[in-house]
Formats: C-alpha cells, structure tokens, sequence
C-alpha cells in the first residue's frame, strides 16, 4: 500500500515514525511520501519540504507566514494528486493538514482520510469535529474520552492509546550517571525547564521560566536545572539561555534527555503532550503556559474546561498546578514549585494521579504505533 502522510511538529513526527514502523510489520513494501521531520526520514520519508516550517501555532504567530503557509497547502495538496495514495494520513496540526485534505479531496473524491489525533474539541471549539468530517473519515483518537465525540460528528474513531504509557523510561543507573556527567550531587534536586518545543514558545515562555526558577533557586540554592530541547529550537535555546542566571544544563540528544528525565525530581513545564511524559516518568509537575495577546484572548473565550493539563483531564482530578495566560508570572511558578518540591500531600496527590493517567492511557498494553496502524488498514479496507 501507498501512504501520504502528513506531521507539522516533533511530537507528530514521533507519532508518524511508529505509524510507519507498524504499517511496515504486515507490509514491508508499504510507500511512503509526505512531510515529515527526523524520525519519519529516519524509516525512509523524504519530506516534501522542512517539517519546521509548520511548527507555528496561535493566531498572532500564524499571520506573518500566512500566504507562505497557503503556497505550501497547495503544494503538498498536488503532491497527495500526484502521488495517488491508498491513503491520505494527516498528523494532529490540523489547521494545516486539514486544509490539504480538503483541496485533495476536491481533486480525487474517492480519496480516503485518516486524521491521527483527535482535535481538543472538548476544550474549545467543538464545531472542528462537525467541519473536520467533511474531508475526514476515520481518526486514530489518543485520549481515552474522545471516540464518542468524534463518531457524533460523523467520523469513525478507534482509541488506539498513548505512545507516552508504552514508551521506555530510563532507571536509576542512567539516573546516576546523568548526575555524575554533570557534576550533580546526590541530594541536590533536578529541575527540568521545559518551555516548549515551538520557537515561539521558547521566545515567549523562556524568560518568565528563567524568573521563576531564579526566584526558587533563591529559596532552595542547591537545585540543579536541566532544560531539554529538541533539534528545531535548540539553537535559539542555546543563545538564549546563555543570558539567563540559572545557568541551565541544556540537552538535545533523546538517550541524555531520557536520563535527564529519571533524575529529576521536578519540573516547570508548558503545557501540552509533555505533561504526560512527565507523569510516564512519575516527576511532579508545575504547567504554566501563555499566547500572544490576540490569541490568548480568543482561546480565552472559546476555552470549555477549567483545565487544559492532560494529566488532570485523563485521571479527572486538578493535582497538577497550572498557570495559564496572564497567571503565567513568575511569582506565582516559583510558589508552586516551592510547594510541589518541599509538600509530600501535594506530590504524593500528583503521583497517584499520574499512575491513573497512564493506566487509562493503555500502559501495559499493545504499541500505540501496532494499534493505529491496524485501524487505519482496517478504516482502508471498510466499505464506504
């Protein structure tokens, strides 16, 4: 079979990869083209064009790039004609994604669609689910609550779990060695920064991180901050962190970032998929997260729950502290990283709910990558 596929940022070109990798199990001829970043290239996509140029998100930051960003739909619209796939999978992103399966389906209307990641219809903007099944037939869902809203919209939808709940998480040697590679005591505790893996998120996030932790760092002088990136943004992070005092340990390769992540005992983090790599890895959490002003205000109307942190949503409680908008000050950050470091009620409330989370994510269950791939072969194959 031949497969277009379609990933906008590094989480959806983890996801792309292990799709790819799970197609191939019963099909080792299976084709590839589409837009992809590292990991998907790594299995043999050549990407159409630089995956990057995708990772914008929030009104403000979409405007200047605008007529660029709709030269590319166009692009790689033709490109899915060209290619005359089996079938068109789109990967979360989808106001760029969604967009091109409409102009694909407007070409080839036999054309089938699978969208990997339901949208967060249940936090804004339900009516995406009802204009996504236009050109969508079949979505792979993530979360364990979003089938049913995505059927109501017309849609197919298997949840097909969490790769975050299956993934390897380093142990306490690789722990050890993180720490004797950085000259880290034993007892001094790691913080891990983590503001984002979008450039404007890491411009904006970055220095009101930075404060807080300064502002902790006062309080507690012995922490240690480690601040993993991924390749995208890694030089922006390495110029801009040269300026903070924290003075931050800064890794890009994944097994240090693994290692990093066993030795931690905290983090301050932006809100999103890492949330869940957090709690995979058991590390108590502060979320903090902001937009620029014409954004924040919009998704400030639209916002249906009280909060947006996956960790609360999936185990449905409010363990986890979370900043958003104009309450994304340092002041308050550092607080509550004093609390979750120093409280054990506040850390043993997050640690239960992070176990739930994962359980009702599919932990010791199949491979994410082996379930969306049987769904969309089975979705290919059902008759319309």
């Amino acid at each position: 079979m031949r497969y277009f596929l379609i990933a906008g940022e590094a989480s959806g070109d983890q996801l792309g990869a292990a799709l790819m990798a799970g197609l191939r199990a019963p099909d080792p001829d299976a084709q590839f083209d589409g837009i992809g970043g590292p990991a998907m290239t790594d299995l043999g996509l050549q990407s159409l064009f630089p995956m990057d140029e995708l990772s914008v998100m929030g009104i403000w930051e979409v405007l200047p790039k605008y007529r660029h960003l709709k030269r590319r739909i166009a692009q790689t619209a033709e490109a899915v004609t060209a290619a005359a796939p089996d079938v068109l999978i789109t990967i979360d992103s989808p106001d760029f994604g969604l967009r091109v399966a409409h102009l694909a389906r407007a070409a080839r209307p036999d054309l089938r669609t699978v969208h990997y990641v339901a949208p967060s219809v249940w936090a804004w903007r339900p009516g995406r689910a009802r204009k996504m099944a236009r050109v969508i037939d079949h979505v792979l869902a993530i979360l364990p609550f979003e089938p049913p809203l995505m059927e109501a919209a017309g849609m197919t939808c298997d949840f097909v779990g969490h790769p975050v709940a299956t993934s390897d998480v380093a142990g306490p040697d690789e722990a050890q060695l993180f720490r004797n590679a950085h000259g880290i005591a034993p007892d001094a505790p790691v913080v891990l920064c983590l503001p984002g893996s979008r450039r404007g998120e890491v411009a904006r996030l970055g220095p009101r991180f930075d404060e807080a932790l300064m502002r902790l760092r006062d309080r507690v002088p012995e922490i240690r901050v480690v601040l993993p990136t991924v390749p995208g943004v890694a030089g922006l992070v390495r110029d801009m962190t040269r300026r903070w005092p924290t003075a931050p340990i800064v890794i890009e390769e994944a097994e240090e970032k693994r290692a990093a992540f066993a030795a931690a005992d905290l983090a301050l983090a932006a809100s999103g998929t890492v949330s869940l790599e957090l709690a995979a890895n058991r590390i108590p959490m502060v979320i903090g997260y902001d937009m620029a002003p014409l954004s924040r205000l919009i998704v400030g109307v639209l916002l249906r729950t009280d909060t947006v942190t996956l960790v609360n949503l999936v185990s449905d409680t409010r363990a986890v502290p979370e900043y958003l908008g104009r309450a994304c000050q340092p002041g308050p950050l550092a607080q509550a990283l004093q609390d979750t470091l120093e409280e054990p009620r506040t850390r043993a409330a997050q640690l239960e709910a992070m176990d739930l989370t994962m359980e009702r994510l599919g932990k010791g269950g199949e491979a994410p990558g082996l379930r969306a791939a049987a769904s969309v072969i089975a979705a290919v194959r059902r008759p319309r």
